[in-house]
């Protein structure tokens, strides 16, 4: 699904130029759950955020099933995060204003030719997570675990082929970091679906079928744990 290339990202800073990533080659096949780990600072989010085209990468090329991203223009980058992306955030990135079915409703009407069905689609998706009874809840009156189904429900509304998850755990408590694992597990083997879930947790990095660690922006072998889907 993904093949990287000696993919390097660098950012001037106050200090000189920070090296986030450094010449990371790997491929992720499709249908694998890969962990992301490593220390703060080892450029995680930045790998996450280069395979979804909101980056791009200083040096090197980014495949994704065999298209270049790195030759891709602005709208067509746009299209791509839209349709083939899903992203789950830590920060969730709910629109304070729109109820929870508005806000699963929000990337399906950005699509150039949208489906009619976007609402009971957005029925469907809350169902699934559990959240039949929370559909027009605003984002304030749901607890935090609500809230990051409801980001996780968004994130499926356009069908995407991979799920790109930065710390989806991170503000949750240990039970509820429990059920967002098993949701993303269930999309994974269920569903058939890649993930790719950046983490901190020990524990986390360790329910998917690869692995891969960073350290200081250098990334190791991708690593089989022979679990998950």
């Amino acid at each position: 699904m993904f093949t990287l290339q000696k993919v390097g990202k660098s950012y001037a800073g106050r200090r000189g130029v920070v090296h986030a990533l450094r010449d990371v080659s790997l491929t992720i096949e499709p249908g694998n759950f890969v962990t992301v780990a490593g220390p703060s600072g080892s450029g995680k989010t930045t790998l996450l955020l280069t395979l979804g085209g909101l980056i791009r990468p200083t040096s090197g090329q980014v495949e994704f099933l065999g298209t270049d991203l790195g030759s891709l223009d602005e709208r067509r980058l746009a299209a791509y995060r839209n349709q083939s992306v899903g992203f789950v955030l830590q920060s969730f990135n709910l629109i304070p204003y729109l109820s929870a079915h508005e806000n699963v409703m929000v990337p399906m009407s950005l699509r150039a030719n949208g489906d009619a069905n976007h609402g009971r689609r957005a029925t469907e998706l809350l169902e699934r997570l559990g959240l039949a009874d929370r559909m027009d809840h605003l984002p304030r009156e749901l607890s935090v675990g609500q809230q990051q189904r409801v980001a996780m429900a968004r994130a499926l509304g356009n069908n995407p082929e991979v799920i790109l998850a930065d710390e989806p755990t991170g503000n949750l408590d240990p039970a509820l970091a429990a059920e967002i694992l098993r949701i993303l597990q269930d999309l994974n083997v269920q569903d058939g679906r890649t993930v790719i879930m950046v983490t901190h947790s020990p524990e986390a990095a360790c329910i998917g079928t690869h692995r891969v660690h960073l350290d200081e922006g250098r990334c190791s072998a991708i690593e089989g744990l022979g679990v998950g889907g």
